[in-house]
């Protein structure tokens, strides 16, 4: 697979944060931001006249504490929530999400190598510290899950998510595209998970460029090899 063509003004730009903006960390809190990245953002949406936009499974406080001072739009929670580029937001609020956190919170009190992340519209099992228990996650998110209706089971990254039956990246850069400043650009969404292959998937139905960023099957058309040749590549776009 090879790597993307150069950004140009023509595009807008999406970019998930976790494993393709910055590299992953043992814990969430534990992230680094490369120097300079922030600034780069900042140039890249000027550039751009400001057609781009953060898709994350992070919650919005979480985003803006490593960017700060930027505020870039975004759509958080894998898309649940939304900030507009005119800094409104939008929240969609999901079905009761409290069996589902108790049940995670009592397996992590039994093996304290879990992370429990309760987010604003999901609720996220972590076990990147204790990988062996993957199956016994997913069993009891999945047992946990049948006491609410509306609800889906989310795979990533040694992590396993609640969330709402239909909240998704490809439909929040769908819901971008419809706005300006993105509206009749050309969509370009690069991000490293399974969780980003419906924003793949989005953006090349409208004509756009999935970046699968690191290893692994997918369906996007180019593919960087870490989050630097991410950083690398941003720099392509001039003027």
């Amino acid at each position: 697979m090879q790597q993307p063509p150069p950004l140009t003004a023509a595009h807008a730009l999406f970019l998930d944060f976790d494993g393709t903006l910055a590299e992953l960390a043992p814990h969430p809190d534990a992230v680094q931001v490369a120097p300079g990245l922030i600034g780069q953002l900042g140039l890249l949406q000027q550039r751009l006249q400001g057609a781009l936009a953060v898709v994350t499974g992070r919650p919005l406080a979480d985003v803006d504490r490593f960017l700060h001072p930027l505020q870039l739009p975004a759509a958080f929670e894998h898309g649940a929530h939304y900030r507009w580029p005119d800094g409104s937001t939008h929240t969609s609020h999901p079905p009761d999400l409290a069996p589902v956190l108790l049940a995670a919170q009592q397996l992590a009190a039994r093996h304290p190598p879990l992370l429990v992340e309760a987010k604003r519209a999901s609720v996220a099992l972590h076990y990147r510290a204790a990988p062996e228990l993957e199956a016994l996650c997913e069993a009891v998110m999945t047992q946990a899950l049948e006491s609410t209706q509306g609800l889906e089971l989310m795979p990533g990254k040694c992590v396993l998510e609640v969330k709402a039956q239909g909240v998704d990246k490809g439909r929040a850069i769908a819901d971008f595209m419809e706005r300006a400043p993105y509206a009749g650009r050309i969509p370009v969404f690069a991000g490293d998970d399974v969780t980003d292959e419906k924003g793949f998937a989005a953006v090349q139905a409208l004509g756009g460029w999935g970046i699968k960023v690191g290893g692994g099957t997918t369906t996007a058309q180019y593919r960087c090899a870490s989050p630097e040749g991410v950083r690398i590549w941003l720099q392509t776009l001039k003027g």
